[in-house]
């Protein structure tokens, strides 16, 4: 059957257009905002397909006056796949993406986020173009400064702990392009990630291609990166005080890459938000439309709530979630479990901390040493030797058994093992003084002791005994530092000198107590002799 004639009437595109305009009931209905959304799809696509380096200033403009806080999905989705058909641009579309992240920061974190959730599943699948395109779309983020330099070091410490032709490859072309940022923000840890480099290559586990490619980022390093800058001229559009770096963790749990964004979504609120938009892009670009980013007449505008009062808690805010020492702490963690020995983890760690981080590596060797099963002499030759290398070292274990031994209650039997073991070692090999370590926080009585510090000690203990033997062991608490042994052997009273007597006797070291039964015996004639002068008196 033929269709009705009226389905035959051709209506021109601007009286449709205007017949659209006119239909005031369908503004806010979703065949119109179906139509809005299939708008700024094509327009940000457009947009980003058509950037290069010349012409990148006229681009941000028009892309800033769409909706990008309702197709910021729409805008990662075309960044990462416009990067991933042409890698060549890829400092073009990160410095697009550092000027947007500038204005709006929910954008800069959604593409990371995106970024480090595609790399993750590349490394699982052994996907080498897509892993080295997201990857070298990092490097060229952390050089503009929206993804912190954290992400680009946890990514080469993947693919470095179990070494592939392209996972090598990969991380080569990755050191190359944002090397000279890591160089200046984290020179050590970039120092281990060549130290792993040059491991790879003396095994000779590769292909000879892939030693030539590390042969050749040796080179690269020894000239300080000079043929690699982070950042080319006609691409730094953001001034540093303006941009807002975001840090997300490869291994983080609960990355959300909002796929939602992605697909169109009727919303009840679509006129309002349109309307907050059309203010938020004023405060954006201006007012008179200058599209100029660079001149400095324009920072403020650069402010997204645009109000003075707002701008100043912008300026107040400060950054206190501890990047850095996540960051060190993150790698001590990662240097010590990929280590074979206690002298291959001692070099590297030296390498890693700087003067004045000696507390917080004396820390994480404990809290490793705590998460083991079983105790490990690993991690007591590594404490040794830090404390061997410098004083600085043995206080800082010296001031962690404080807070160790006073927070035992927290630790359940395992971890109290293990700790007291490594403590045990320590003092064992007088990597660190009897006085520093018991003088002043250990006193064995009743009152001062709980149950579970009583099972700190007596591992402390009966470890010491199998490696000095108890001769040795009751001369270094008996005979050695006053402070020692009346911490252990309290003689301010009968009742505390009998408590820890009895203690060690229970736990099988009877033989360190002869001194201490001597004193008992010695209160006792004296309390005797003193009862018979009283009784004569009377």
């Amino acid at each position: 059957m033929a269709p009705p004639a009226a389905a035959l009437v051709y209506v021109p595109p601007p009286r449709a257009a205007e017949a659209d305009d006119n239909d005031v009931d369908m503004s806010g209905a979703s065949h119109h905002q179906r139509q809005s959304w299939d708008s700024l799809r094509r327009s940000i696509t457009g947009l980003v397909n058509k950037t290069t380096a010349a012409n990148i200033r006229h681009v941000l403009p028009e892309l800033l006056a769409e909706n990008l806080v309702r197709g910021r999905g729409l805008l990662c989705l075309a960044l990462i796949k416009s990067q991933a058909a042409c890698p060549a641009f890829t400092d073009v579309f990160a410095a697009l993406a550092a000027a947007v992240n500038s204005k709006l920061p929910i954008v800069g974190r959604l593409l990371v986020v995106r970024l480090a959730l595609r790399v993750s599943r590349s490394c699982a699948r052994d996907d080498k173009p897509q892993l080295a395109a997201a990857a070298s779309f990092v490097a060229h983020l952390v050089n503009q400064g929206v993804a912190h330099e954290l992400l680009a070091l946890e990514i080469l410490e993947t693919l470095l702990a179990t070494p592939t032709e392209g996972g090598v490859e990969v991380a080569v072309g990755l050191v190359k392009e944002c090397g000279a940022t890591l160089h200046e923000a984290c020179p050590r840890l970039l120092d281990a990630v060549f130290d792993g480099l040059r491991g790879i290559l003396h095994d000779g586990s590769i292909g000879r291609r892939t030693e030539f490619m590390i042969e050749g980022l040796f080179a690269v390093r020894k000239a300080q990166f000079r043929a690699h800058p982070p950042v080319r001229t006609e691409l730094d559009l953001v001034e540093l005080e303006d941009q807002l770096t975001h840090q997300v963790e490869l291994s983080g749990h609960g990355l959300d890459p909002e796929t939602h964004l992605d697909v169109f979504s009727p919303s009840a609120t679509f006129l309002q938000d349109e309307a907050a938009y059309e203010r938020l892009k004023r405060s954006m670009l201006g007012d008179d439309g200058d599209d100029e980013l660079s001149s400095s007449d324009d920072d403020e505008a650069q402010v997204v709530c645009g109000d003075d009062e707002d701008m100043e808690e912008v300026t107040m805010i400060k950054d206190e979630t501890a990047t850095e020492l996540v960051g060190l702490r993150m790698m001590i963690y990662l240097t010590i479990m990929s280590s074979a020995g206690a002298e291959e983890a001692g070099h590297k760690l030296l390498s890693i901390v700087r003067p004045g981080q000696e507390m917080e590596l004396c820390a994480m060797v404990i809290e490793c040493c705590r998460q083991e099963r079983t105790y490990t002499r690993y991690y007591g030759l590594l404490a040794q030797g830090l404390c061997t290398v410098d004083q600085a070292y043995q206080a800082g274990f010296e001031a962690c058994f404080a807070r160790v031994y006073a927070t035992a209650h927290c630790m359940d039997t395992t971890e109290v093992r293990g700790t007291a073991k490594l403590y045990a070692h320590l003092l064992a090999t007088d990597a660190v003084s009897w006085r520093g370590v018991l003088a002043g926080r250990v006193r064995l009585t009743e009152e001062d002791t709980t149950s579970s510090s009583r099972i700190f000690v007596k591992v402390l203990f009966q470890e010491l005994s199998e490696q000095l033997g108890v001769p040795m062991l009751g001369q270094r608490m008996t005979h050695g530092d006053p402070a020692v042994r009346d911490a252990l052997f309290p003689t301010d009273s009968a009742k505390n000198t009998r408590f820890a007597v009895n203690f060690f006797t229970a736990i099988g070291l009877g033989g360190v107590t002869e001194q201490a039964r001597e004193h008992l015996r010695a209160c006792a004639m004296v309390d005797k002799t003193r009862l018979i002068l009283t009784h004569h008196i009377i």
